[in-house]
């Protein structure tokens, strides 16, 4: 790895974390010596790059520390090209458009001896002529309430074909190849539910916010999950 590359790729591990990281940990992360890591430390500060910390303590970067979001390595640039890969692969025009855009404004503004790494990557995902599902569903609002923290009131038709009408509290929009799920507390059931966003035949946004903060209905289902998978590796 290049000395800049190294230099870029501290400062990003840093940025990264919410806890001081040791000098072990960048030089293990790196694949060089620690003494490496320390040479570079010592190079960063000198230009003034907000580093605090100490050997055998670990390192902190200033939260305030402004560095130009588009300085990419090959890894990262691969990272999002593969990321727009399979978000095309979606049930979910309005993600795929928006993949499509980010994938625009990054191409717009990279530097030429990195375009390569966009038109021509190392990486890519198994070719398949079919996109999976029905992409009609607009999911924008679906989002929109989740990062709202706001309620939903849903018309949902069953596998079975029955219509009901709930007022659920969106948690995450999940998907796979063939389809999105919303997961969501629902007020009717007292509970965890998943609804796929195909059968969703009306969704309207309610003025009333859900219940609790969003992280706290977040930790909630992440251990409804967790019970959930714990009870099915029991019954298998």
């Amino acid at each position: 790895m290049r000395k800049a590359d190294r230099l870029f790729q501290i400062i990003q591990i840093l940025r990264r974390s919410s806890r001081p990281v040791t000098s072990s940990e960048l030089a293990g992360e790196l694949e060089v010596a620690r003494r490496t890591v320390y040479r570079d430390i010592a190079h960063l500060m000198a230009q003034r790059v907000p580093i605090e910390g100490e050997a055998g303590f670990g390192y902190v970067l200033d939260r305030r520390y402004d560095m130009p979001p588009l300085m990419l390595t090959p890894d990262e640039i691969e990272a999002v090209v593969l990321g727009v890969q399979m978000v095309a692969r979606l049930n979910d025009a309005a993600m795929r458009n928006a993949a499509g855009d980010v994938m625009a404004k990054i191409t717009s503004v990279m530097p030429q001896d990195l375009l390569p790494y966009i038109a021509q990557p190392a990486v890519g995902i198994k070719p398949d002529d079919v996109v999976g599902g029905d992409a009609t569903r607009d999911t924008r609002p679906l989002r929109l309430a989740i990062r709202e923290g706001r309620k939903l009131e849903l018309d949902y038709r069953a596998a079975d074909g029955t219509i009901t009408r709930r007022i659920v509290w969106p948690v995450l929009l999940g998907y796979d190849n063939t389809h999105s799920l919303l997961i969501a507390w629902c007020q009717s059931k007292q509970a965890f539910r998943h609804f796929r966003t195909e059968r969703i035949l009306k969704v309207e946004i309610l003025n009333e916010a859900i219940g609790m903060s969003r992280s706290k209905l977040r930790q909630q289902w992440q251990q409804w999950r967790d019970a959930e998978m714990r009870k099915s590796r029991g019954a298998q």
